[in-house]
């Protein structure tokens, strides 16, 4: 794979890409830092992607892989010579089904995907990182399963937990 291929991935793929990066990391800067990482890496990698054996799913293993590392590198020096935590940029989503014209709406469905975002936020990063490329990616089970290699059972069985996690949270959020 030449670089104008390459570019051509990122022209197809980059968006996919760049919204996964930022479900994964806490804030925007951090997200755009993975996915100039993801492609740097994709850059050095470009001989091994087969663009015809789904590309997508290689570049998203590569955002991941670069966020575990730097995740795990993160905990290391934590425990080394421990830092205050930064404050998050309150990274919001776009909000479907709000009208512009009913500030209502619009203020009920930034709570509610507030709320969804902090029951996501909560789960252990086995479902977590799952829900994320289902929802998110968009990809099927079966990549997402050769992606994590883990059985397409795991993935299905993860994705269902995730979600009965999810609505536990916003019916307790409801009831209150």
């Amino acid at each position: 794979m030449n670089i104008q291929e390459l570019n051509e991935l990122i022209r197809l793929h980059g968006a996919a890409v760049y919204s996964f990066c930022c479900r994964l990391a806490a804030n925007r800067p951090d997200a755009e830092d993975l996915y100039q990482e993801t492609f740097l890496k994709a850059t050095e990698l470009c001989h091994k992607i087969d663009r015809y054996d789904n590309p997508k799913a290689f570049l998203l293993a590569i955002a991941l892989r670069l966020w575990r590392d730097k995740r795990r590198k993160f905990a290391r020096r934590q425990r080394i010579a421990p830092m205050e935590s930064l404050p998050e940029d309150g990274l919001q989503g776009r909000f479907a089904g709000a009208k512009e014209d009913q500030p209502e709406e619009i203020a009920i469905a930034r709570e509610q995907a507030e709320m969804v975002r902090r029951a996501v936020e909560a789960l252990d990063d086995a479902h977590r990182v799952p829900l994320y490329l289902y929802y998110t990616a968009e990809l099927p089970i079966e990549e997402i399963a050769s992606l994590l290699k883990l059985p397409k059972g795991t993935v299905k069985s993860r994705l269902y937990h995730a979600r009965q996690a999810i609505l536990k949270c916003l019916e307790a959020a409801d009831h209150e």
